[in-house]
């Protein structure tokens, strides 16, 4: 029998741990599970436990985001997409309500089956970047929503309105399971779209960030890294804007993609300093949005920006930067293989992708918004 390497060795070991972690918190909940019965349980050693994953949130937190990475990979699309915005709105609610649990769960399993996050998150640090997870998550459903024949405007605040409801249905159901109807609660979600809100001002702040910096630099970009939404590989060398986010600046991810071009290939480069814990909150976030997308959404329908994790540091590494952190805001315009515009901080990405039409006011809003929220043929 061939010996394993060790980089198998390792993940195997990671993997017997994933299986042993899921089991403790499925019986004992977050609070309660103890990392050296995950050891006794993966019949490994605590310190193998820890050469893997630096304590127990960091392990929950990869269970939940394997979770809903499998979830995403089993994830078909619709047969027929919903035909207005209300519908789809109420469709994808319907899906994502599908995780609550029912009354004869134990306590445990309802929270890794609804991706639970409390008690876990009780650091000021965590509750800010997910707090900007939420709004990078409202941006993609508005997109996906927006991408609807009848749309009308901007559909972030929609969208921010409708998962309050689901999170909020979420919180009640980890308390008292079996509460609340899902089916009126996805009828509820439906009627939001008709809410009149005030979704297309620009922010105030826009026309007065500098100018992004021209430039006619050579790029090496990075290879090897895959969007979130399509799975597909992504070539950052697209003519188009790459804009380097730490998690808790994911939010300035809009006023990127509102400004670019309709034709620019817009990425989202998702960077912290802290992959572990930070890091795997992200991809379970996003990957549990992405997974309920594509069971609404046709793929031309789906958000047009890429979603790119670097837990390795290659972007940065390749536009000179030795370390990022959470608050990381940088952007470059790409043409030709050149990097023929660039910007850092606050408002990077929308000064470069502002770059890219000269004829546009400061501060405009976008043309064709359609071309801007749907995936190019």
């Amino acid at each position: 029998m061939a010996r394993l390497t060790r980089a198998q060795q390792q993940e195997r070991t990671r993997a017997a741990v994933l299986v042993a972690a899921r089991e403790e918190f499925a019986e004992h909940g977050y609070a309660e599970a103890k990392v050296d019965r995950i050891a006794e349980r993966a019949e490994l050693t605590r310190g193998a436990v820890y050469s893997n994953f630096t304590g127990k949130r960091a392990l929950y937190l990869a269970v939940l985001a394997d979770a809903a990475e499998r979830a995403r990979a089993r994830a078909e699309p619709p047969m027929e997409s919903p035909d207005s915005v209300g519908r789809a709105l109420g469709t994808f609610a319907r899906v994502w309500l599908e995780r609550l649990p029912l009354a004869g769960d134990t306590p445990g399993s309802g929270h890794l089956q609804l991706r639970s996050l409390s008690g876990v998150l009780d650091t000021e640090p965590a509750r800010t970047a997910l707090a900007e997870l939420v709004r990078f998550e409202a941006l993609l459903l508005a997109l996906a929503l927006e991408s609807r024949p009848a749309a009308r405007g901007r559909m972030v605040r929609p969208a921010q309105l409708a998962l309050t409801l689901l999170h909020g249905a979420a919180g009640l159901a980890e308390n008292a399971p079996g509460v609340g109807d899902p089916f009126d609660l996805a009828r509820a979600a439906e009627h939001l779209a008709d809410i009149a809100l005030n979704d297309d001002a620009e922010p105030p702040h826009l026309p007065f960030i500098p100018r992004a910096q021209p430039a006619e630099d050579p790029w090496a970009a990075p290879r090897g890294l895959a969007d979130e939404i399509t799975g597909r590989a992504v070539d950052l060398t697209d003519d188009g804007v790459v804009v380097l986010l730490g998690v808790s600046r994911l939010s300035a991810a809009e006023e990127a993609v509102r400004s670019a071009r309709p034709r620019d290939a817009v990425t989202i480069v998702v960077t912290t300093s802290d992959p572990a814990e930070t890091g795997r909150l992200a991809r379970l976030r996003i990957a549990d949005l992405v997974a309920c997308l594509r069971r609404v959404f046709a793929a031309e329908e789906l958000p047009r920006p890429r979603i790119v994790f670097d837990d390795g540091g290659t972007v940065p590494a390749a536009l000179g930067r030795t370390s990022v952190d959470d608050l990381t805001e940088i952007a470059i315009r790409v043409r030709d293989g050149l990097i023929v515009a660039h910007a850092e901080g606050r408002g990077a990405g929308h000064a470069v992708a502002d770059s890219g039409a000269p004829h546009r006011g400061r501060g405009t809003t976008t043309p064709s918004r359609r071309d801007l929220r749907t995936r190019p043929e």
